[in-house]
């Protein structure tokens, strides 16, 4: 089975030795997003409900790119430095989905990539 690499400038550039995404038959490996911002390369910082969105928005650009939608997702991992912050993301989470919601974890996490608070990454079909 051949690999498609799947690379947006409408999400941020990779920081290490991996794609934003990578296309293996039929499924679509997204890697975890981070809220940075594409257009500025900023980071989100203004609450994590923003940061939630950025990181959204990352996914679906990504998603996009490869020709698919939150629609598409089957699995999600969300990495919470804060577990007290899970009502706030997983309202944001969720207002991306329209029913028949992936399969999911989250979990709390010492440190994530830059600081943040929140990364998601998800498996598209």
């Amino acid at each position: 089975m051949e690999k498609q690499i799947i690379n947006t400038n409408n999400a941020p550039a990779p920081i290490g030795p991996y794609n934003q995404a990578v296309k293996a038959g039929n499924l679509l490996f997204v890697s975890g997003q981070i809220p940075l911002n594409p257009a500025t390369g900023e980071l989100v910082k203004s609450g994590i409900v923003d940061e939630t969105h950025m990181v959204m928005k990352n996914l679906e650009a990504i998603l996009k790119e490869a020709g698919l939608s939150f629609n598409n997702v089957v699995k999600t991992t969300i990495f919470l430095t804060d577990m007290n912050t899970f009502p706030q993301v997983n309202e944001v989470y969720g207002s991306y989905f329209s029913g028949n919601y992936p399969a999911r974890e989250t979990v709390e996490v010492a440190g994530l990539p830059k600081g943040v608070n929140v990364e998601i990454s998800v498996i598209a079909l």
